[in-house]
């Protein structure tokens, strides 16, 4: 198979911007992740947006999760795509005292219309029995929601396939290669077999391998950022856009760091 690298020319030229932060599976620090609650009060802050996860169940319907079983974080048990999305309804994917249900990427993207300013990064979970139809039906919902085409929509994958198909089918929204962990060792030479707009390395794997920060020219995303130190050094090596569990703890730090993030945008 041809290794291809990233082309920038095959996109618009992007302006560089300050770092933005993103509440990775909501404000899933202080929430049940992938929640109601985890993203309205994510959306709430004066951030640059939300992060959340994809899969398929039984019937084709997208659900916001991120296990490929139930069991971590719901009272439920079993596999997503073995389930039927109403009997994944009926969990709760709270607390006792905070019960929470499994949303859908169409809830979710209903919510995102009462923050207009507010940008939303998809991860599609790979991988999966359904293959690229997880893909597939990401775009469905995008398209059926109006956001086919929004700038406000960014797409994620550690999959090169999906990186792909969405070159192919909706080269318009801005497209994050997530870096596996594992790649740090057998992929040195940093090779892609996609053509992201940006890549997206873990934080310990971005401070391993500083030529990703910008690598080819692209814009950078990093995870999971929880520590005010980390949330400085994205900052000052110019990070685009970090991901974190605790959105309000990286306002409170940049803003004590002074200007030079941009919080929304």
């Amino acid at each position: 198979m041809t290794i291809l690298t990233s082309n920038t020319s095959a996109h618009k030229p992007e302006t560089r911007h300050s770092t933005h932060i993103v509440a990775h599976r909501g404000a899933s620090g202080l929430y049940p992740e992938q929640t109601f609650q985890a993203f309205d009060e994510a959306l709430k802050l004066p951030i640059h947006g939300i992060e959340c996860d994809v899969r398929l169940t039984r019937d084709n319907q997208l659900v916001v999760f991120h296990d490929p079983i139930l069991n971590r974080t719901t009272n439920g048990r079993g596999r997503v795509s073995a389930t039927d999305y109403s009997e994944l309804r009926r969990l709760n994917a709270g607390t006792k005292d905070n019960p929470q249900r499994i949303m859908r990427l169409e809830e979710l993207l209903e919510l995102m219309q009462d923050y207009p300013d507010k940008h939303i990064y998809i991860e599609t979970k790979h991988p999966t029995r359904y293959g690229p139809e997880v893909d597939e039906q990401t775009l469905r919902v995008l398209h059926y929601a109006g956001m086919r085409e929004s700038e406000r929509v960014h797409l994620i994958s550690f999959s090169h396939r999906a990186m792909r198909y969405f070159t192919e089918f909706a080269p318009e929204l801005e497209t994050y290669y997530l870096f596996r962990l594992r790649e740090k060792k057998w992929n040195k030479g940093n090779h892609m077999l996609s053509r992201p707009y940006g890549v997206g390395p873990a934080l310990s794997h971005l401070q391993a391998k500083p030529e990703l920060l910008g690598f080819k020219g692209l814009k950078t995303y990093t995870w999971t950022v929880n520590l005010p130190k980390q949330m400085l050094w994205c900052r000052d090596n110019g990070v685009d856009v970090f991901a974190t569990d605790l959105p309000h703890l990286a306002i409170e730090t940049l803003a004590q760091a002074g200007v030079g993030s941009s919080l929304v945008g």
